[in-house]
């Protein structure tokens, strides 16, 4: 009789032991920390792709720590929804506009101007430097999220309908430029003396190719792939916005983690952003040669000329009331 009762306790031990280990991977899962990521990017856009990095290197040097889920085509927010959503403590992380972060933290507007950045060599200094880490100071107090990392969005050129001669702001005088329909892009448009033109960007193509507007302007990636080369003459490489979107997660969510936590998914950011970086990089290089096959004529005007000119219409706009002191000082410097 002992014997059987023994045998029993030793098979209801061992079923135990089974339990127990088989409860242990969802224990783990459910310890994990979560991780949303929210973006509008497309599958095929360098900025959802650079996620999935982001995700892989976090799983390599902190395997079993997070669960990084990623969200893409703005599926689980709205883009511009993403700061409400990680202050209500609904979302980890996104990568936010530089246009976005200005609704919220008008100083930092700067990096929204025509020419304050000269190339996305200049961008990374100065956004990796001490005006970086001034400015993303400012947006942690007033956002309640911290900027893990920049990222380069793409460098807009002006692209005509017809070929002209263009060095200066002048030589655009009389052109109907079509910019996003907001007052901070219609401003941009008309700094660089042109006559700002708001349309929406699914009606640019048409626009174009029946002469209702003469020219637009947006990144070389972009001009390819809604094939505004089939119904324009020529590129204006007036590199007049270096734009950029930063890698931001919830103060909530980081303030929450020990140290090495917080410098495994800071380097998992910056592993995503210089993956981003070197492929948008690579891709805009291409696409100059791209165009020239086309048939499009590419010029360069003078640069000097368009940036004085702008930065002077921005100094003297309400744009630049809310800079800080001498931030474009700084910028202009930074080498």
């Amino acid at each position: 009789m002992n014997h059987a009762i023994q045998e029993r306790r030793r098979v209801l031990a061992a079923a135990a032991g089974l339990g127990l280990a088989a409860a242990l991977p969802a224990a783990r899962a459910q310890n994990k920390t979560l991780l949303r990521i929210s973006t509008p990017a497309v599958p095929d856009d360098w900025h959802a792709k650079m996620w999935t990095v982001f995700k892989d290197t976090l799983d390599k040097t902190a395997p079993g720590e997070f669960d990084t889920q990623i969200n893409l085509n703005a599926t689980l927010f709205k883009q511009g929804a993403e700061p409400a959503a990680m202050a209500r403590g609904n979302l980890e992380l996104a990568a936010i506009s530089a246009f976005d972060i200005a609704k919220l933290v008008p100083e930092f507007s700067i990096f929204t101007a025509g020419y304050v950045m000269r190339d996305p060599q200049h961008q990374q200094k100065v956004l990796n430097g001490p005006v970086g880490e001034e400015m993303f100071k400012r947006v942690a107090d007033k956002l309640d999220v911290t900027v893990l990392s920049p990222i380069y969005l793409g460098t807009r050129q002006v692209n005509l309908r017809d070929v002209r001669p263009v060095k200066t702001p002048a030589d655009l005088k009389g052109v109907k430029l079509r910019m996003p329909g907001s007052k901070e892009w219609l401003f941009l448009g008309e700094a660089l003396g042109a006559t700002a033109t708001p349309l929406a960007f699914g009606e640019v193509y048409l626009a174009l190719k029946t002469g209702t507007i003469d020219g637009q302007d947006n990144p070389l990636p972009t001009v390819r792939a809604a094939k505004f080369y089939e119904v324009t003459k020529q590129l204006v490489m007036t590199s007049h916005l270096v734009d950029g979107i930063f890698i931001v997660i919830a103060n909530k969510t980081w303030n929450a983690f020990g140290a090495a936590q917080k410098q495994k998914v800071k380097a998992a950011a910056q592993a995503a952003a210089q993956f981003n970086d070197e492929n948008r990089l690579k891709e805009e290089g291409q696409l100059v040669d791209f165009f020239k096959q086309q048939g499009l004529t590419v010029t360069t005007p003078d640069l000097d000329a368009f940036r004085k000119h702008v930065q002077q219409a921005y100094l003297a706009s309400d744009y630049a009331k809310v800079w800080p002191a001498g931030m474009l000082e700084r910028i202009n410097g930074t080498r």
